[in-house]
């Protein structure tokens, strides 16, 4: 395993009230972490920040610190990072990784191409997992992904990091409440304008758009929107959606125009289970061809007999009963009512950062021994989603979503 010469003190800045005896530190092996997202949300802003922390306090008092080692394929960048942020190991040999004693967690932020065999591999040599996802390629991948965890005793995790941002953590609180008395619908509203890359640059990698290279918006977010759907109001147990490809042809990093073969819009229908026992039915599109007339990129409507809320990520409003106004629908006159003064904001929970907050929890979990509430099961249930609206689009009609067993 390569290793650069800085070192520093892993014991983080301490915690009040801490002794030797009392601190922990988990290794945790980070695959992926040369990507943006890898690095930025899961490196810099989760594991680095609870490591420069002190860690994470457990409920009998102890604490627990975090000690990351870098995995990948890129010598160079690996390097860079390591020395950046003074980490101590990094390696491009994951087989080392896995076969290592002292490293109690595989985290893979690969693309998903390889994440199967990687979390196979990880589990099969005894540690636990936490990954992003899509969890594999392939549902049958998904579901036996699971199975080895169970079977091996691992505590196993997927990431849902928008269940612990502030506007979704206050809208589940209103369900839990009972704000809305009988839910009756859902929709929501996801998306922007990805540059093509003729006249700007693309914000957005190319293989996103090419489907041979595990491109698609709705393999990409469909995981997303049902542990969403899960989180707030329950399982999935229909679907129908339109898949389309709006703009054919884009220009890739290296200004070569190349043909875009995925989805890069879809527009579902999702019928939900509700914690009364009445079918929810939900309105979702999903865009990368829109240009955004709202507070946030994503926002989520729930409508009940007592009540609607509207939630982005970071903001939560709400129109209860006796809120509600009167319209009545006369197209010969202006509206004399405000809708939107109608709304009345939420205070929303404070939340850093929603990739660290389940870090912490996960962490909290593996160092308990307990199970993670977002394990490889909801990971399959996201997979399944994901592929059962494609090939809903490709036939036309409505689907149903099977139970899932190990």
């Amino acid at each position: 395993m390569a290793e650069q010469t800085t070192t520093r003190d892993q014991g983080g800045p301490g915690l009040p009230g801490d002794s030797a005896a009392d601190v922990r530190t988990l290794v945790v092996a980070m695959n992926g972490v040369t990507g943006r997202m890898g690095y930025r949300q899961h490196l810099v802003r989760s594991i680095l920040a609870i490591r420069d922390d002190g860690g994470i306090r457990l409920d009998d008092g102890s604490r627990v610190q975090v000690e990351p080692v870098l995995v990948g394929r890129n010598v160079e960048k690996l390097r860079a990072i390591a020395d950046q942020h003074y980490i101590e190991r990094w390696t491009t040999d994951a087989e080392a990784v896995f076969a290592d004693p002292s490293i109690d967690i595989y985290f893979d932020a690969q693309t998903t191409s390889r994440r199967y065999d990687a979390l196979a591999a990880a589990m099969r040599a005894g540690k636990h997992i936490y990954t992003e996802k899509p969890t594999a390629d392939t549902l049958e991948q998904a579901v036996d992904l699971a199975r080895i965890a169970r079977d091996n005793g691992i505590v196993d995790g997927v990431v849902h990091d928008k269940l612990y941002l502030p506007g979704l953590v206050t809208l589940r609180r209103l369900v839990d409440e009972g704000f809305f008395g009988r839910i009756v619908a859902m929709r929501g509203e996801f998306g922007y304008w990805v540059w093509e890359g003729t006249d700007v640059p693309s914000q957005r990698p190319s293989w996103n758009y090419r489907l041979e290279d595990g491109g698609s918006i709705t393999s990409d977010m469909f995981p997303h929107w049902n542990y969403v759907f899960e989180g707030l109001v329950g399982q999935v147990r229909t679907v129908y959606s339109q898949a389309v490809t709006h703009i054919p042809e884009r220009v890739d990093e290296s200004g070569t125009p190349y043909r875009a073969t995925a989805d890069d819009a879809a527009y579902a229908v999702f019928e939900l289970e509700s914690p009364d026992g009445d079918p929810v039915v939900v309105q979702l599109n999903s865009s990368w061809v829109t240009r955004v007339f709202r507070d946030e990129l994503v926002e989520f409507q729930i409508d009940g007999v007592n009540g609607s809320a509207v939630a982005g990520l970071r903001t939560c409003a709400v129109q209860s009963r006796a809120d509600t106004p009167t319209p009545v629908w006369n197209p010969d006159l202006p509206d004399p009512i405000d809708h939107l003064a109608q709304w009345r904001p939420l205070p929303v929970a404070e939340i850093e950062n929603g990739f660290k907050a389940q870090w912490q929890e996960y962490l909290g979990d593996v160092a308990s021994g307990r199970p993670h509430r977002f394990d490889l099961l909801s990971g399959a249930r996201g997979v399944q989603l994901a592929t059962l609206a494609m090939r809903s689009s490709a036939e036309g009609r409505r689907l149903s979503v099977p139970e899932i067993s190990l």
